[in-house]
């Protein structure tokens, strides 16, 4: 199951949207920002079907 959540990158403030695959179970990955390019951590956690994401600098 996929959703698509906006989100605001923890570097440039820009908002952006990322799709997260819900099927997997709780994960945590690091994507770079479509903008500008730097590290974010993905944290999701869900238990298939409620969800929350939480996205954080490398550093944080």
């Amino acid at each position: 199951m996929l959703e698509v959540q906006a989100y605001q990158c923890p570097y440039c403030a820009e908002r952006v949207e990322a799709v997260l695959d819900l099927s997997a179970g709780d994960q945590q990955y690091i994507e770079d920002c479509p903008v500008c390019c730097r590290p974010i951590v993905f944290d999701l956690r869900t238990d298939g079907r409620d969800w929350t994401l939480d996205v954080r600098g490398e550093d944080d």
